[in-house]
């Protein structure tokens, strides 16, 4: 006889579907991302509400340069189904990693810091910044150090944005820098006059300044360091190199062509915003 005493049958039937459960996720993840996302033909992006970028429609349709881009590719790839995860900009990389989706398309900048952290494609842009602020900008600003040297002003940033960097960088104070969650309350924060101008690139000042009506405007005459120029990319997880390679290798065929401009001309960019930088040298600057 056992000395060991019997298990009930429900706790070995549950010890049963445990193993089960570890063995599919274990396969799972064998099968690797790319080829799970090709065998459900259904593959999740991440992005945050940035006009143009990448924004949610009145009527729920997600949108915008960086999601129209990825469902062409994915298409191209015989995956049908892209679904939109709407999340701040703070956590579009904490969320790819912790596997809330498997790709973050809301254009954003490839930069050494971030290349640590993800896998980005090579750029499918280039893009100068702008400010936005009061009508006239009665503060004459022009430039980062614009603002560093008059501490009465304040700046509007997007949080999680390479601006921080930049503007402290400039000698902009923290005191003089409100941080928000997105571009919507950049508007609000110059409109209601909380904020003396706000940054980003020229693309989403120029629409954030046409939302804003009478009061804003997009100043685009903004000096600032070659070097800021922002790459804009697609980001995947480190392990999802495969499905990064295969995406890569679609927008290499694709960038610059008819299709591509003609499916990224409703959101303002245009051939000059093609760029032949690869994500290798931009991670290595």
């Amino acid at each position: 006889m056992s000395n060991f005493p019997s298990r009930p049958t429900h706790v070995l039937r549950r010890l049963f579907v445990a193993c089960a459960m570890f063995g599919l996720a274990a396969s799972a993840h064998a099968a690797g991302t790319l080829e799970t996302v090709k065998q459900n033909s259904n593959i999740r992006i991440g992005y945050a509400n940035e006009t143009p970028f990448a924004f949610t429609e009145t009527d729920g349709r997600v949108t915008g340069e960086s999601p129209e881009i990825a469902k062409a590719i994915f298409e191209k790839m015989g995956i049908k189904k892209v679904d939109g995860v709407l999340t701040e900009w703070g956590s579009l990389i904490p969320g790819l990693r912790a596997g809330r989706f498997d790709v973050i398309a809301a254009g954003m900048y490839i930069t050494p810091a971030r290349c640590k952290q993800v896998l980005f494609t090579d750029p499918q842009y280039q893009l100068p910044d702008a400010l936005l602020t009061a009508k006239g900008n009665p503060k004459n600003l022009h430039s980062y150090e614009d603002i560093a040297k008059n501490p009465e002003v304040k700046l509007a940033i997007m949080a999680g944005t390479v601006n921080l960097a930049y503007a402290r960088d400039s000698g902009v104070k923290d005191a003089q820098i409100l941080q928000v969650p997105d571009t919507t309350a950049q508007l609000q924060a110059v409109r209601a006059g909380r904020a003396d101008a706000a940054v980003g690139t020229q693309l989403t000042m120029k629409s954030l300044a046409a939302k804003g009506g009478e009061k804003v405007e997009a100043v685009m005459a903004f000096k600032d360091d070659p070097s800021h120029i922002g790459y804009g990319a697609l980001a995947f997880r480190p392990e999802d190199k495969d499905l990064r390679d295969a995406v890569n290798a679609e927008l290499k065929k694709w960038l610059g062509s008819e299709e591509h401009l003609k499916a990224v001309a409703p959101f303002g960019f245009d051939k000059s915003n093609v760029t032949g930088k690869t994500a290798a040298e931009l991670c290595a600057q």
